[in-house]
């Protein structure tokens, strides 16, 4: 701990992902709940060229503007992190000795697993998922196949590597034709390996397909190819690990209007196209079984610290509703439209007292095999 037994807590943000800006807007509300009579707050900046600066912190550069984003500027001098958790100035040379991180990070390099890979190795405890479940989150081909191995319901897809779609894309093409021939709807076109909607196409003819594909594949190399579910609600719940035990949240439903077909980045960050309707307005039984699920999906990927698991709801008859998980987000957006603060505020833990819970669970674990 710091000598002034204040905890000191390096805000990790920014990042060389797509999703670099929302990872921005997610710090600076971290950054605001974090209390400075219990944490000395040492905010750090990456680059979208992956350098590690030293950032003033203030939220206010750190929010959507008239609809200009917020980034990381290179200005800062460069950080670099060394064993046992010493940050070192290289330009001055000073060094602080942190205590915990909050990786606030969206995408690859970052929530993928190779920063928390970094700091298992410097010894520097972090909120959040280990490496390898923070590696299957983020890669939607390999989560779904963990979850499904698990027994847990999700929805049909395919995956294109860029290896097959270099090779023979009439056959990538035909295994998605397959999925509309099978369940007759539209299909999602996705990068395996990022959020926030970044790169997702809604494909309702074969003819868009291939230019959805390449798409998708300016984001990342790899392509999930999913079937729509017709008359579905989309409905989330949170994870929270506290005191060592997961917990659900009360789930909430995200409910799309205007011109959007889909709940696309516009309409998450830029447009006011969407309710987000907490809590859900969902029977008593299938609350249960999302939560349930929720738990299912974070243990059967190895999770840590805090998820939010993203769920299809169908109506089905005599059946009641058919739950299908659709994601697991181990580094969910913090921002101030975020479902994932929003739900436990609803559940009943406000926001300072979230990332109290997030920090308290990251020291408690430590480093290293567990």
């Amino acid at each position: 701990m710091a000598d002034d037994r204040r905890i000191r807590i390096g805000v990790l943000f920014g990042g060389r992902s797509s999703e670099h800006a929302i990872s921005c807007i997610s710090a600076g509300s971290v950054l605001s709940a974090l209390n400075p009579d219990r944490y000395e707050v040492v905010p750090i900046g990456i680059t979208v060229d992956g350098r590690w600066v030293r950032v003033s912190g203030d939220v206010e550069r750190l929010r959507i503007v008239d609809g200009t984003l917020p980034a990381v500027e290179s200005a800062g001098t460069d950080l670099a992190l060394v064993s046992d958790g010493v940050l070192t100035d290289l330009e001055s040379g000073d060094v602080q000795s942190l205590d915990v991180v909050f990786p606030v990070l969206h995408g690859p390099w970052g929530e993928d697993g190779t920063v928390q890979g970094l700091l298992e190795l410097m010894g520097v405890p972090y909120v959040g998922s280990g490496v390898f479940a923070s590696a299957a989150g983020m890669d939607k081909a390999h989560m779904k196949a963990m979850l499904g191995a698990a027994g847990i319901p999700i929805g049909p897809y395919t995956v294109i590597s860029s290896r097959q779609w270099q090779a023979d894309p009439g056959e990538c093409m035909r295994r998605c034709a397959e999925l509309v021939d099978v369940h007759g709807r539209a299909l999602f076109v996705k990068p395996a390996r990022a959020g926030s909607s970044v790169g997702i196409t809604r494909v309702t003819s074969l003819d868009d397909l291939a230019a959805a594909i390449e798409i998708a594949r300016e984001h990342d190399p790899k392509v999930v190819v999913e079937a729509g579910i017709e008359g579905a609600r989309e409905i989330e719940c949170a994870v929270l690990v506290d005191r060592g035990i997961p917990r659900a949240s009360l789930c909430a439903e995200i409910v799309v209007g205007g011109d959007h077909d889909f709940y696309d980045f516009a309409a998450k960050y830029l447009d006011d196209a969407v309710e987000l309707i907490v809590p859900a307005s969902l029977p008593d039984d299938v609350q249960q079984r999302v939560q349930q699920m929720a738990l299912a999906a974070f243990e059967a990927l190895d999770c840590e610290g805090l998820a939010r698991v993203d769920f299809f709801v169908v109506p089905a008859g005599d059946r009641g509703s058919d739950v299908v998980v659709n994601e697991v987000n181990t580094m969910p957006g913090f921002t101030p439209i975020s479902m994932y603060p929003r739900m436990w505020a609803a559940t009943g833990i406000d926001y300072p007292h979230l990332v109290d819970t997030l920090v308290d669970d990251a020291l408690r674990r430590g480093t290293g095999l567990r």
